[in-house]
């Protein structure tokens, strides 16, 4: 009797269900990476900006943005303003710097070759593949930007197709939609009315206590200046009870005159005292640290440093002002007496310390007196001119 034959196996299709939940996992890792990747080009770039005198206006205006959409929607999201295209600037910048590490490094070696044989036909060469490289790259990352700036247009060059698709169907005026689109959507002209009235605004509530702490420090009547400190002192803790908000007031309606509305605001806080409250403890409490920094004077090249350090602290703070508005919009009624005077009682300490934090960084910072003011909290880092 001849032995059975084997059972043929059939194998079985994989399984779509895993399939697509491998692909979808993939998809949200690879937003998730790429809005960190956005978050990031915003910091940077608003610290960039942010050491540059005039331009730093851009970076207020920016924070009061995104404190004024979140205040509208009620969305911390929405704070993020432009995030896709910060995330495509920066992998543009990112790519170009990768790609450029072999220039950096042929370039290390032809200055070692100028200085062992200046002129030597190895400094000659090196200096011809230098400019050979640069310009392979230079084209590459060119084509990749033009191609659409996605990672796999820089990981993957294409010459000979692109200049297929120059030749024949390439959309000059679509590019053109593009780059115009992007522009507007920079929205430069918005961001720097606002951070110019936000801080003339803020100018105009902080030049009381900032002038007379400013004046006692120069008095030489030890009486006289205790007595003007402790009056400056509390008409600042006073003004920052009231100026986030009011700067939130006007970044959500754009007037101006919102800077005067402080009843409007007691009748906001009124309907969400514990969400201001806490709003005001992170808006001062986040402004303290970049006052550290302040002790030693910061070299030019490294000038952005501390504005980095602004940056990452004041723009949670500016959302937070914004969720703490939404709170207060969606709601008609005031609340309870017990919640509005715990909010109370929460503010008025935060307050004082700041005001104290204030007062004493004029003995602590490299500037001295003068130091005063700079109000990162509700300006810009450093004064308008960059003292």
């Amino acid at each position: 009797m001849s032995p059975p034959l084997p059972l043929l196996t059939i194998a079985s299709p994989p399984d779509r269900d895993a399939i697509s939940s491998g692909r979808r996992c993939l998809s949200v890792v690879a937003r998730a990476g790429d809005r960190l990747l956005g978050f990031v080009g915003i910091v940077f770039s608003l610290a960039t900006i942010s050491a540059v005198p005039f331009l730093n206006l851009l970076s207020l205006g920016y924070l009061l943005e995104a404190s004024a959409r979140v205040a509208e929607s009620g969305r911390l999201r929405d704070g993020f303003v432009g995030l896709g295209r910060f995330s495509h600037g920066a992998r543009i910048f990112l790519a170009g710097w990768l790609w450029f590490l072999p220039v950096r490094l042929l370039d290390s070696y032809r200055r070692d070759a100028e200085l062992i044989a200046s002129g030597s036909d190895r400094a000659v060469s090196l200096r011809v593949a230098l400019v050979v490289l640069i310009l392979l790259i230079g084209g590459h990352l060119l084509t990749a930007c033009l191609r659409g700036g996605k990672w796999r247009h820089f990981l993957w060059p294409a010459p000979l197709r692109f200049i297929r698709e120059l030749g024949s169907d390439f959309d000059t005026a679509a590019l053109r939609r593009e780059f115009g689109s992007f522009v507007r959507d920079l929205h430069v002209f918005h961001f720097f009315r606002l951070g110019l009235l936000g801080f003339v605004g803020a100018f105009l509530w902080l030049s009381p206590p900032v002038l007379t702490l400013l004046l006692a420090s120069n008095l030489s009547n030890s009486g006289l200046a205790i007595l003007l400190s402790l009056g400056g002192g509390l008409l600042l803790a006073f003004v920052v009870l009231y100026l986030p908000f009011l700067q939130t007031r006007f970044a959500v309606t754009g007037v101006f005159r919102e800077f005067f509305e402080v009843s409007a605001v007691r009748e906001q806080f009124s309907r969400a005292p514990l969400a201001f409250s806490l709003a005001l403890l992170i808006t001062l409490l986040f402004a303290l640290p970049l006052y550290l920094l302040k002790i030693e004077l910061t070299p030019n090249e490294v000038a952005w440093l501390p504005n980095l350090v602004f940056v990452l602290f004041i723009f949670p703070a500016r959302i937070t002002l914004g969720w703490a508005f939404s709170r207060a919009r969606r709601r008609s009624l005031p609340r309870c007496r017990l919640s509005r005077w715990t909010g109370r009682l929460a503010a008025v300490p935060v307050a004082a310390t700041y005001a104290f934090v204030v007062w004493l960084s004029q003995y602590l910072s490299w500037h001295g007196s003068v130091g005063l003011i700079e109000q990162h909290a509700f300006l810009v880092p450093a004064p308008l001119f960059g003292l």
